[in-house]
């Protein structure tokens, strides 16, 4: 009786071999369905990611500001002629930068989203800044690029320069 069930084992074995060897031999694989597109930002959706920067900014802190920037971000600020390229140098304009309490008002912007994963801001902003107890305002343009890393959007490259004209 053992011997028959073997014999029967291996006999269902060998067909179902057959079998999955003759499909794969002879049926044409249909394409895998492509994987879902990732969704585009909204426009506001990275225009909301100004006021997070502001909000960072009036913390004080340099080290959450310079969480904003991904680790190779280029800061080219508006009160300093140095262009920062690593985190260190960002931490280090925003010490000196966030000592006059600086506040923004974005006045005009203009957003653009090239794919699912970077988005440009730039446009003009206005920021209010205390210097020896005195209020002074500094107007100047601006532009975010951004970058989609690891589910968090960081500025890759931030470009702001005072309006020329006083």
């Amino acid at each position: 009786m053992r011997k028959v069930r073997m014999s029967a084992i291996v006999a269902t074995t060998v067909a179902a071999a057959a079998v999955v060897t003759g499909c794969a031999a002879g049926a044409t694989a249909s394409p895998a369905p492509a994987p879902a597109a990732p969704a585009h930002p909204t426009q506001q959706q990275i225009a909301d990611l100004f006021p997070q920067w502001n909000a960072a900014l009036a913390t004080g802190d340099p080290q959450r500001v310079a969480d904003l920037y991904a680790p190779d971000a280029v800061l080219l600020p508006t009160v300093s002629n140095q262009v920062r390229r690593t985190r260190a140098e960002i931490v280090d304009y925003f010490t000196k930068f966030l000592k006059d309490k600086p506040q923004g008002v974005i006045e005009d912007e203009s957003v653009d989203v090239l794919d699912a994963d970077t988005a440009i801001n730039t446009g003009v902003y206005q920021f209010t800044l205390t210097k020896d107890g005195k209020a002074q305002l500094v107007r100047a343009r601006y532009t975010y690029v951004y970058e989609l890393r690891d589910g968090k959007w960081l500025i890759v490259n931030h470009h702001s320069s005072a309006m020329p004209e006083r």
